[in-house]
Parts: C-alpha cells; structure tokens; sequence
C-alpha cells in the first residue's frame, strides 16, 4: 500500500469515529441528557423597557409582599423605593427612617409578575445596573407559578443573577429538592460569572425540555442538563415559571448590613421574554408545548 493510500484510509477512519461519536451523544445514554436542537431565532413574546416615567405598570408587575426568609423580610410597599425614571426601574434598598410607620430596621424593593406572566420553555434577559453596598444582595430569578410537584423546593427555583456586597461577580444557581433536600451537586447546578460593576450588565436564562442554560452579557456561563437518574426531582424545570427581581438587604449569606453603606439601588433597564420560532429548522427541537406556556 503506497503513502497516499494509508493517508486516505486514516483519514476515513478518523471521520468514522467521529460520525459514529456524534451519534451516540444524539441519542444519549444512561446518565447523559438527550441532546436537543439550540433554536437559532427568537420571538420577542413580553417585554418592559420602563420607557414611562412615574409608577409602575401593575398590568405587568406587583410589588413583593413582605415575608420571613431573608430575602423578603425587609420588603416594603413604600412609595419611594420604587421609582420608573428615564427609561429605568429603579429599586432602592435603605435604612428606616420611618420607625413609626414600620419597625423594619432597613426597607426593600421588589417586584415580580406572579399571577400576571409565566413561561415555561423560551428566553428570559434583564439589563441592568448594580447597586452595591456592605449587605447588599440585589437578585433576578424565577420560581414556578402552579407549583406542579408540590411544595418548595420540589419546583424547582432559577437564579439568573445574585450579586453580594461589591463582589466583582454574579452568582447563577439551580435549587431543587434534588439539589438541597438530596445535596446531589452533579451535574454541576451553578457558577460565578465577572461583571462590569460600575456599568450595565445583561442576565439571562434559557429553558429548554432537557436543559437550563445561564448566560451574561450574551455568553453562556453555564448549562444544567436533565439527566437520567432514579432520584427524585432533578429537573422539574418542564412548567411555567414567574420572574422576580428584588433590591435584597442583610441575611446569613450576604452577611450583616452597614448602613453608613446605603442607601442603595439597582437600576434596571429593560426585561424581555422571547419563545423559540415556530416557523424553520429553528424548531429541530421538541418545543410544541411552549406557546401555551407563555401567558
């Protein structure tokens, strides 16, 4: 056999080996996700630019309730720690000046669209600035809207962005009961992203039917796949799911407030929602029980 013949045959050889490897990450394998098509193009379904100065659309977004966990238990419906002002939302997170009105020591703002909007399978993106401050803990993230498996955390909950004190990063986290009640941390469920800290930031997530995928700035930071496993509640990210974002202050994993530190706020400027197209090879993946879900 001459030179160019052994040549041609390694060359067969290897494009084989990656055909037939090729193949077998498509159909997928016991503890492996099955690989789905990316769609390639977006339909912009639900979007706020805050393009409207004064209050806040309440056709889209309610302010957050007070409540007892860390994240909520400064939240107030306060007129002045909402603000929609030169093209923006701004939250503000303070210390109570008004301790006859509400025995609070510090004051938050927060809204989400519970009851309002949802959506199960599409993209999810908020540009914004970032507040910071010692205790500061503003966040963007999501939680399901019927609660299809039963109590918190069986649903599942999606951190698209958590910033701490005047960290240089964002945090980007998946919790489940799989996650926290299991303490199972393969496949990966979170990670740290850079930022620019004095400028705008753009977070974002996508879900798919067998992945979540985080991104800042436009670039994937990191993908939670569906795997095959007998353990209960890995990925009940298959139902709709409602958005949050919130100026938090103070809790046992940001830490204690300084308030010679505040006041602080977070501006954001736009939020956007989009659906995977229905129309072209965009739609490769099985994607048919999405427009329902967006509402």
């Amino acid at each position: 056999m001459n030179g160019k013949m052994i040549w041609r045959t390694v060359c067969l050889f290897c494009v084989a080996v990656i055909l037939l490897s090729a193949d077998a990450w498509a159909r997928g394998g016991k503890n492996k996700a099955v690989k789905l098509s990316t769609p390639q193009k977006w339909e912009l379904v639900w979007m706020d630019d805050f393009g409207y100065d004064g209050f806040l659309d309440t056709t889209k977004w309610s302010k957050i309730p007070r409540g007892t966990a860390d994240w909520n238990n400064y939240m107030s419906a306060r007129e002045d720690l909402y603000q929609v002002k030169d093209g923006c939302l701004i939250l503000h997170g303070i210390e109570n000046d008004r301790p006859e009105a509400d025995t609070a020591r510090y004051l938050t703002g927060g809204v989400w669209t519970k009851d309002k909007f949802s959506v199960k399978y599409g993209k999810i993106e908020i540009r914004a600035r970032l507040g910071e401050a010692v205790g500061a803990w503003p966040a963007f993230w999501m939680l399901a809207q019927d609660e299809k498996y039963g109590p918190y955390p069986k649903n599942g909950e999606v951190d698209i962005m958590e910033h701490l004190n005047y960290d240089k990063v964002v945090y980007q986290t998946i919790h489940s009961h799989y996650t926290l009640n299991l303490k199972q941390d393969t496949p990966q469920r979170y990670t740290t992203a850079e930022i620019d800290r004095q400028g705008y930031n753009t977070y974002g997530v996508e879900f798919y039917p067998d992945k979540v995928v985080f991104l800042v700035n436009g670039v994937p930071t990191l993908t939670y796949p569906k795997t095959d496993t007998e353990l209960e509640g890995q990925f009940p990210f298959d139902q709709a799911y409602y958005l949050l974002l919130d100026m938090q202050l103070g809790g046992g994993w940001v830490g204690a407030v300084d308030p010679a530190t505040l006041p602080v706020k977070m501006e954001i400027d736009w939020v956007k929602v989009w659906k995977p197209c229905k129309k072209g090879k965009a739609m490769r993946g099985n994607y048919s029980e999405a427009w329902s879900d967006v509402r």
